[in-house]
């Protein structure tokens, strides 16, 4: 008895872990007993007659029998021995001898993972909720039905606003019930819709937007798309469509289009993946004054780009500065947004904002303090010697202004407990906005530093 006892009290720490957004390894399912040393594995292509063979070691690694070379990561294992670009490893492989793929041993880990936090009253019912959500999304995905959702609307799956801190996690359990987004949740806007889809493991089912799908997967199996941390062509556009005409239009529909939505330009497309050019203020003008009766094809501009929504911001800059504009594919190669420089500009600004707000509250804190105190009395209330204020942080604020004796001599007819509990909001507000995301930083947030700044502007001389 005693010894089921240890055991229960060493699987619960695994269980938590697992629960908690871990991506789940061969390791796993060997140690879980599910799988054993041995164990062989077969991926086969049908489709060109060809058969892989692999073994799975004591050590939880593949190893391929063609050559011996091993690996712990199974979309690795079978990229390399199909000789494939990408491949979702989970599910090309099968267990010999239990017909079943690598992943339906992997989804029965999970389930007796969440089951035994389900049995413990202590575990997050939250956590639980998010295993069970993605098992109905891959169970849609599997029937040709998956789930439509915005980034927004998938983030609270988790409890989540934005795509900080809980990114990894995010990627993970998605991972694990060998799910992916198309288009990429990390890559678009909150507001764009996403798919929650599983990609074909041959090359010869993919569509277009499938080896990009593939390809992510592969960087989820063993964790690598946690460094993405770009910003993407498609974090700025909700590849939600674009206002376009035809070559054949008139010049009047054009140039209607263009005011009724304040555009200026819009795209000229011969159907969603055939882009023709762009027609401009500027190019309409020149095509009137030559031809009053003059159509799109006759005001078109046909040197403009069109980039896939994933692609690094800071590659296009460049090009934004010559054009103004490029258009944005989605994960089909379809046209479906559009980036301008007014657009960056907005973003930076949103970007850049608090950075200026977090630095003006950082000085004045800091020129108040100094006209106060000895570097000496601030050193010994934050407990290590200072060469100087500029060494203090904002946790370094607060302990200075807690101390009653120090908030005396600042002089200042405020409330000291009121201050110091907005201060600690903008400390793990400035932790956040330094970590950075994608995502801008919520207006109530930037709201909150500009109110305190112009607090601190008030009183600053009176100290």
């Amino acid at each position: 008895m005693a010894a089921e006892s240890g055991t229960r009290g060493e699987d619960t720490p695994r269980t938590q872990y697992l629960i908690d957004g871990r991506r789940v390894t061969v390791s796993d399912l060997l140690q879980a007993g599910l799988i054993q040393a041995g164990t062989r594995l077969r991926f086969t292509r049908t489709r060109i007659g060809a058969v892989y063979d692999a073994i799975i070691t004591d050590t939880g690694r593949i190893r391929l029998e063609s050559d011996g070379e091993e690996f712990r990561s199974p979309s690795r294992a079978a990229m390399v021995a199909a000789g494939m670009r990408a491949v979702d490893g989970w599910r090309a492989w099968t267990v010999v001898g239990q017909d079943r793929l690598l992943d339906a041993v992997r989804q029965e880990l999970l389930d007796q993972a969440a089951d035994g936090s389900r049995r413990q009253p202590s575990q997050d019912s939250a956590r639980q909720s998010v295993h069970d959500r993605l098992r109905q999304a891959r169970e849609r995905a599997e029937k040709d039905d998956p789930e439509r959702v915005s980034v927004r609307e998938l983030l609270t799956f988790w409890g989540a606003a934005d795509r900080g801190d809980q990114v990894s996690q995010i990627e993970a359990d998605l991972a694990n019930h060998g799910l992916v987004t198309s288009p990429s949740f990390r890559a678009v806007t909150l507001d764009t819709m996403v798919l929650l889809t599983t990609p074909p493991v041959d090359e010869e089912d993919r569509t277009a937007g499938d080896v990009g799908l593939v390809a992510e997967h592969v960087a989820d199996d063993e964790g690598e798309d946690d460094l993405n941390v770009r910003l993407t062509v498609g974090n700025l556009s909700p590849l939600s469509g674009v206002v376009s005409v035809s070559p054949d239009s008139r010049l009047t529909e054009a140039i209607t289009k263009m005011l009724v939505d304040d555009y200026s330009q819009l795209a000229v497309l011969s159907g969603a993946r055939n882009l023709r050019g762009a027609v401009t203020w500027r190019s309409v003008a020149l095509a009137l004054q030559q031809e009053p009766d003059a159509i799109v094809a006759d005001a078109l501009e046909p040197d403009v780009e069109a980039v896939p929504y994933d692609r690094d911001l800071f590659e296009i800059l460049p090009r934004l500065q010559q054009r103004y504009f490029v258009f944005v594919l989605d994960e089909t190669k379809a046209v479906k947004g559009i980036v301008t420089t007014a657009d960056v500009a907005h973003r930076y600004g949103e970007m850049a904002t608090p950075f200026f707000h977090l630095g003006e509250l950082d000085q004045t804190l800091r020129w108040v303090l100094s006209r106060v105190f000895d570097i000496e009395e601030v050193g010994s209330v934050c407990g290590r010697q200072l060469t100087g204020f500029d060494r203090l942080t904002i946790g370094d604020y607060q302990r200075i202004l807690e101390n009653r004796e120090m908030w005396q001599r600042l002089g200042w007819p405020l409330d000291r407990s009121a201050f110091i509990a907005r201060l600690d909001e903008i400390r793990v507000l400035r932790n956040k906005i330094m970590h950075f995301h994608s995502d801008p930083v919520p207006e109530d947030a930037v709201a909150k530093l500009q109110k305190f700044n112009l607090l601190l502007r008030n009183y600053r001389d009176r100290a």
